[in-house]
């Protein structure tokens, strides 16, 4: 599909068109684990109720409520297919079973936190619901940490949206959204490969002694 589709002014047109349905699409899908522009809407909704040309508080219902569908479908589809598509993928890419096992049992220890708060974070956005289904996190515990997750994050975005809209331009409020988000990924890939470069220096300077 072409990236025009996507542009931000194709995004505005899209809200205005279909109001509080495109921001409800838009973020369902996403949350669904397809890499569509949810987030984006979601700021566009926020910076429209801005302006007056729709509803604050529908903005945000509707952001929500895609929000906690969208990664409800991800975590069954997760649990129910997940683990044998990451295994053939991990194949591909010549990642051992074992390893993702690993990598399945440390995303398990942090899922609460990673789906509460994965919503801030670039890419983490879009696979927390899958991921979350792939290691059997319990479904009343996710769907708490997903409702949650859900409200924090889309209160956040929407009001950003809404009081930066009346004074900065929508193009400047996303550019500094997607910089957060790409920070905050940057961040979790620094925390998470930490463990490993420091163990990798420890067996280096055991095997030089």
């Amino acid at each position: 599909m072409p990236i025009e589709l996507f542009n931000l002014d194709t995004l505005q047109e899209l809200a205005r068109l279909y109001g509080y349905w495109a921001v409800f699409v838009g973020i369902a899908i996403e949350n669904m684990g397809i890499p569509l522009p949810g987030e984006t809407i979601v700021i566009v909704g926020g910076f429209l109720s801005g302006s007056g040309e729709l509803n604050y508080w529908l903005v945000l219902s509707s952001a929500i409520a895609g929000a906690v569908l969208g990664d409800n479908f991800g975590y069954w589809v997760g649990r129910f297919g997940g683990w044998q598509l990451l295994v053939k993928i991990g194949r591909i890419f010549r990642i051992q079973e074992q390893q993702l096992e690993q990598a399945k049992d440390r995303y398990s220890k942090n899922a609460v936190q990673a789906v509460f708060f994965g919503r801030f974070i670039t890419l983490l956005r879009i696979f927390a619901g899958p991921l979350a289904g792939i290691t059997q996190m319990p479904y009343k515990q996710f769907l708490l940490c997903n409702f949650g997750g859900a409200a924090v994050w889309a209160t956040t975005i929407v009001s950003i949206a809404f009081f930066l809209g009346k004074a900065v331009s929508l193009e400047q409020i996303v550019s500094w959204m997607t910089q957060v988000g790409i920070a905050a990924l940057l961040l979790v890939i620094l925390l998470v490969l930490a463990p490993f470069i420091w163990e990798y220096g420890q067996k280096k300077l055991l095997s030089k002694d």
